[in-house]
């Protein structure tokens, strides 16, 4: 029994662990540095857009403001510039929220291929140099590689009385 637990315990020393900040390694890569460059030129597009629209509408606030004072805008003209600057108005808002999504999803779409390029270099580093487990560090409780396991899940979840 001794002799069994001594091997048990030689195994279990051998494992080795390793850790690294991920986010730190994905943000260090030359990929990311021109992924950084196209997302910011296609950030400035659509905010330029989007302040042109700001702009356009606000001349158009001050020229019904000019108008009202000149008091040449009947009470039902009043209502229907006004519901015509606030669809505009919401239609600049929309666009705010739809610029948020597009950066979104241009920067998942640029990250992607760099984050599995990461995520592959460290998985081939980890099984050529022994390693059991990879930590990152930059999450909490993330493991970023571990070797194939059993799943312990069906035989606790017996033990355990769960179905």
């Amino acid at each position: 029994m001794t002799l069994l637990s001594i091997g048990i315990t030689s195994a279990m020393a051998q494992t080795k662990y390793g850790h690294i900040n991920f986010n730190g390694l994905v943000a260090q890569m030359t990929d990311t540095k021109a992924a950084d460059s196209q997302l910011e030129a296609f950030q400035k597009q659509l905010v330029s857009k989007g302040e042109e629209m700001a702009k356009a509408f606000q001349g158009k606030v001050e020229k019904f403001r000019q108008d009202i004072q000149g008091g040449g805008v009947t009470p039902k003209v009043q209502q229907e510039r006004e519901a015509a600057l606030g669809k505009e108005r919401d239609g600049i808002l929309k666009y705010e929220q739809e610029v948020q999504q597009k950066l979104g999803a241009k920067r998942q779409e640029l990250l992607q291929p760099i984050v599995e390029k990461a995520q592959k270099a460290i998985e081939e580093y980890a099984k050529a140099n022994g390693y059991g487990m990879i930590f990152d560090t930059s999450v909490f409780n993330s493991v970023l590689f571990a070797q194939e396991t059993e799943d312990l899940m069906p035989a606790l979840k017996a033990k355990l009385g769960i179905n």
